[in-house]
């Protein structure tokens, strides 16, 4: 039966598990590491988004505290920030660094950056796609009927569109905090150092994700023959 065979666990599962794996771990090491490390400013994370949001004339924008481990995130909706406790009371060069992430996604929203625009139209029908996809693929390919499987390859394809749009996101995000980081002050060289260090292994997560995207739609790509594999 197509994607329960074993190939599937052996050239798309496992692989995905593995770089997704490998790239949270990195993170979560990151985190760890600089959230124990303090800062000499001594600004929370919430003071320095509020003061990075302030510096670009960024209104109207709440910075809010939400449970969990690594929650941060914003919500173009509401306009919320927010930040998981230990980043939102933290004053830890972790904290600062992730805090001023999230802060430029807010800018982001406020100077209308197009790739973010793309990513949230393409939530609702990404979560739909992903979802969804594996039906007309196992229906079409039982059947016999190929534009069905086709339509559900195109389904999951959107998942990896949609992945490719975030990253940009999140690199223009980490780049606008490591700028307003540096001129605003709110961490020395050497701690500016760190807060890089998180962000980049945070954005290593994004890649994993968009990797793990592409093998699924080319094993898939592939199993229907559309890659020089076949339709069994």
């Amino acid at each position: 039966m197509l994607g329960i065979g074993i190939d599937y666990y052996i050239f798309v599962l496992i692989p995905s598990l593995i770089i997704g794996g490998l790239a949270s771990w990195m993170t979560k090491r990151a985190f760890n590491k600089y959230s124990e490390i303090g800062t000499r400013r001594g600004l929370t994370g919430a003071e320095a988004a509020r003061l990075m949001l302030q510096r670009e004339g960024v209104e109207g924008v709440a910075i809010e505290e939400v449970g969990g481990f690594l929650s941060d995130h914003y919500n173009p909706m509401s306009r919320s920030l927010h930040l998981s406790s230990k980043n939102f009371h933290g004053r830890s060069i972790a904290a600062v660094g992730i805090a001023c992430h999230e802060a430029g996604h807010a800018i982001q929203h406020s100077r209308n950056y197009a790739p973010m625009w793309a990513r949230s139209v393409l939530v609702p029908v990404t979560n739909i796609c992903t979802n969804l996809y594996f039906i007309p693929i196992l229906i079409g390919v039982i059947a016999q009927i190929p534009g069905l499987a086709y339509l559900g390859l195109g389904m999951c394809a959107v998942g990896l569109v949609f992945a490719l749009v975030t990253l940009p996101v999140e690199w223009d995000a980490s780049r606008r905090a490591k700028i307003a980081i540096r001129q605003a002050g709110f961490l020395t060289t050497q701690e500016q150092s760190g807060a890089s260090k998180v962000l980049n292994a945070a954005f290593l997560t994004y890649v994993a994700a968009m990797v793990s995207a592409l093998i699924t739609v080319i094993y898939y790509a592939i199993r229907l023959g559309l890659l020089g594999g076949s339709d069994d």
